[in-house]
């Protein structure tokens, strides 16, 4: 297939990011497919990095790729940036643009990531949820048909940001997607349960947010001494467990 009705297929689109990173857009929308190709291309440069390759950082719709332009050089031709051709000097940015346009014309669009499937634990409501009762009235259902719906859900990890080891979670259902609140709070505990708006997530540390806070898992998502720190990664599937405040409290106990 042509490179341009690939790169048409993806919705490629490619520009900078200051002197030393392009940020390569995939798609226009959170979904399946496009986080396919994210996950595709990410894989794509860590199996092939290129000499001068630092950093690959995928998000919702795009990748980032960070680069030293000093170290900078062609894996195909061997060119460096200071080369000349008939168009003249070929600057960082216009060859690590052509390395991603190569990468993208030779991805396998049938790429699948491998998916682990983590089972969260999860106190629903009372302290550890404080906002479960607002959901629940915000939707005309009770506290226990949202943890219901919540904990039916097979959730897909698209990211990770905002905050080290958070998880954007999507799969939500729409009958209890509720919007953030209005005035978010200075402090949310580890381990916190979230909605806000279409999507769910997990506080990894404590930090301030404006999510709808409905329960807490005694699992730790942020480990900083491990080798992976993250205990989700993107392209992960999440299944959250409904505990009680006891399970929850043993749990908590045994991981500290």
């Amino acid at each position: 297939m042509p490179d341009n009705q690939r790169e048409e297929r993806m919705e490629l689109e490619i520009y900078p990011l200051g002197d030393a990173a392009v940020s390569v857009q995939l798609g226009s929308g959170i979904d399946p497919k496009t986080h396919r190709q994210v996950q595709a291309l990410a894989a794509y440069f860590e199996r092939h990095p290129f000499p001068g390759l630092i950093e690959i950082v995928p998000a919702f719709v795009t990748v980032t790729v960070f680069y030293d332009p000093l170290k900078l050089c062609d894996p195909v031709t061997g060119e460096r940036c200071r080369a000349r051709d008939a168009s003249g000097f070929r600057s960082p940015y216009e060859m690590v643009r052509g390395i991603v346009k190569r990468a993208a014309a030779n991805l396998d669009h049938t790429f699948e990531s491998a998916s682990n499937i983590v089972h969260i634990p999860v106190c629903y409501g009372g302290e550890l949820g404080p906002d479960l009762n607002s959901v629940a009235e915000y939707h005309g259902l009770t506290p226990e048909e949202v943890i219901e719906i919540h904990s039916s859900q097979d959730y897909l990890v698209y990211m990770i940001g905002f905050a080290p080891g958070f998880p954007y979670l999507g799969g939500l259902s729409e009958r209890i997607a509720t919007p953030r609140r209005s005035t978010p709070r200075l402090q949310i505990e580890a381990g916190t349960v979230g909605i806000g708006g279409t999507q769910t997530g997990i506080y990894p540390i404590s930090t301030p947010g404006g999510w709808q806070l409905i329960g807490r898992t005694p699992l730790p998502l942020f480990r900083p001494d491990d080798s992976s720190p993250s205990l989700l990664k993107a392209g992960d599937i999440v299944r959250f467990q409904p505990i009680g405040l006891k399970q929850f409290e043993e749990w908590k106990e045994d991981s500290t």
